[in-house]
């Protein structure tokens, strides 16, 4: 052993495979400083059959995941899963095997150019956990990086990306919520990874770890955040056919699918894409899509599907229809709720090859499962998040007159300033510090979880996001949240944005006078909310929307002329008036 060198005793399983049931071992010092692939390094066992729980000990108490709900909800030893844009491997370990390591200052040999670490965690101990860690670059550079992993008992549902329903322990099965997590912490971008030391951290586990790509070449012309899981149907052996209106155009296609916050894996037969001629009939015939070259795929639960890319002319300012088979029985979904357009549901059958419109006879006005429309090229993206003013509620129906399609359709009518993409991550009564939907089950009414809780995945995952918008508040306000509460909640959103390498404008709140729960005290919140935005160094920029919209005689109120008659969202002119507001140069 080097002088000065620290080693680790490990377990050094000797087997042909990973996954067989059982192999011989003996104890070997591993070098801390010497990069090794994160599985040489498992130190740990997470994982137990049923039968036999007591021989993983994840928590050091004899706790630990069962392996039959792991399978159930497809995430199967040895299968790549995609969150948040990474692509992150679950152990190829049988159950009561180890099947993770725990931080303490392990190298780790990771290659790739990304935007963001992705780390495959959870936490021991009843809190959450944090260390500090090193990345190292190909052309011998660092950088730091700070690591959080939630409990795996006590963490938020909001932000996990699996939970179970059970914990497996020596005296039996117990009723629970185990959680995994993916959290990812930013690169220096255009460097080559080459590793990553690992926090010195107790009771931090890590299963997965790798280099989240960075969306170079591709644009996010559409998308939509998940609000929640909802019932659906129930679906069997239907087509969905979805209309999504792009925002940037692009000789190459890609989809993306997610099956976020869901309890079980979601199976898709086969997926098309096309242009609207009219309601469900495609101008031309769909054109196939495949995933990893196959017509479908299997979802699991809290994963991604990304298309593979496809040759086909998106054109701009357009809807596309994408039409997807469910197969199997579909009784619950990832939606988001409020789309403000009708989609299609098939009479039984594959009809995602269908150019007319005639086998889709019922219509829907939620987005359930697809998440986003990418196209080849571009400058990138411009992410808006926000609440339901931003989702265009109160719009026209099937007329694309929100605030961010009537932003979109400014830049492409100019050219100084890049033609972004514009992705519309708004929500409707979502809120910025409160989760209006808890992460996890099936809920009637999904309105997401907060802002603060979803920012990693639908901005910082948003593919080649250049710039955040952040106009929401309201809903805190009319909740009970305090002016401080929500200030707060902005300049963490505005922080962790700046830390991503994202610009950030805030826009100030619209004025509510004569709607429900829009009471004085709120109002005063209001004005204490806008007075510190417009005088905020938190952000590039600030967008004042409150100054387009309100009335001159009555400023606690929408001008008429822009109100929607609801008195809290704007009409069609009302979200023209916003997107004709903003200066392009801030984007």
């Amino acid at each position: 052993m080097r002088r000065g060198v620290r080693v680790l005793p490990v377990a050094l399983v000797l087997c042909a495979t990973a996954v067989l049931p059982a192999c011989s071992t003996r104890a070997v010092a591993i070098d801390r400083s010497v990069p090794l692939p994160l599985e040489r390094l498992f130190d740990n066992t997470a994982v137990s059959d049923d039968a036999r729980p007591a021989e993983a000990d994840f928590d050091g108490s004899g706790a630990s995941l069962s392996a039959q709900d792991l399978t159930a909800a497809g995430w199967t030893p040895g299968r790549t899963l995609t969150v948040q844009g990474a692509r992150l491997t679950w152990p190829r370990r049988m159950p009561g095997r180890p099947d993770n390591v725990r931080a303490a200052g392990q190298t780790v040999r990771v290659r790739g150019h990304g935007d963001a670490l992705a780390f495959l965690v959870a936490g021991t101990g009843n809190a959450e956990v944090k260390g500090t860690g090193t990345v190292s670059y190909a052309n011998g550079t660092r950088s730091g990086y700070r690591l959080t992993a939630p409990d795996w008992r006590t963490g938020p549902l909001a932000t996990k990306a699996l939970a179970l329903p059970h914990v497996n322990t020596p005296r039996g099965q117990l009723a629970g919520k185990p959680r995994l997590y993916v959290v990812t912490v930013p690169l220096v971008r255009g460097l080559e990874v080459s590793s990553v030391r690992l926090p010195h951290a107790a009771g931090m586990h890590v299963f997965a770890l790798s280099v989240r790509d960075d969306g170079a070449g591709w644009t996010g012309s559409w998308a939509t955040a998940t609000s929640g899981v909802a019932a659906v149907g129930p679906w069997t052996d239907r087509t969905l056919r979805l209309v999504a209106h792009t925002s940037v155009g692009g000789p190459r296609v890609r989809l993306r699918f997610d099956n976020t916050f869901a309890a079980a894996p979601v199976r898709i037969g086969s997926a098309t894409v096309a242009v609207q001629e009219r309601d469900a009939a495609a101008r031309d015939v769909p054109v196939p899509l495949s995933f990893g070259g196959a017509a479908g795929v299997e979802i699991p639960a809290g994963a991604q599907a990304f298309t593979d890319p496809l040759g086909f002319p998106v054109p701009a300012n357009a809807n596309l229809l994408v039409s997807f088979h469910l197969p199997g029985l579909v009784t619950t979904a990832p939606v988001h709720r409020l789309a403000i357009q009708r989609s299609y549901v098939s009479e039984p059958g594959d009809h995602t090859a269908d150019g007319s419109a005639t086998a889709y006879t019922s219509t829907l006005t939620a987005w359930p499962l697809l998440t986003g429309v990418d196209v080849s090229g571009g400058p990138g993206s411009v992410v808006l998040l926000g609440d339901s003013i931003t989702d265009g509620d109160s719009s026209t129906v099937d007329a694309n007159r929100r605030w961010p399609d009537a932003l979109a359709a400014r830049l492409l009518r100019q050219r100084p300033v890049p033609r972004y993409g514009v992705l519309n991550q708004g929500i409707s009564s979502n809120r910025v510090v409160t989760d209006r939907y808890p992460g996890d089950g099936v809920v009637t009414y999904a309105a997401g979880v907060s802002a603060l809780h979803r920012l990693d995945r639908d901005v910082f995952a948003q593919t080649s996001a250049r710039t955040a918008v952040v106009f929401e508040g309201i809903n805190d306000l009319r909740g009970g949240t305090t002016a401080d509460q929500v200030i707060a909640g902005l300049r963490e959103l505005a922080g962790r944005t700046h830390a991503r390498g994202l610009r950030v404008l805030a826009a100030t709140l619209l004025p509510c006078g004569g709607s429900a729960r829009c009471t004085p005290a709120v109002e005063a919140e209001r004005v204490a909310v806008n007075t510190w935005i417009r005088g905020a160094a938190d952000f590039d920029a600030v967008l004042d929307f409150d100054a387009v919209l309100r009335d001159p005689g009555r400023p606690t109120w929408i001008l008429p002329a822009y109100d929607s008659g609801d008195h809290l969202h704007p009409g069609d002119a009302g979200y023209a008036a916003l997107a004709e507001s903003v200066d392009l140069r801030l984007l």
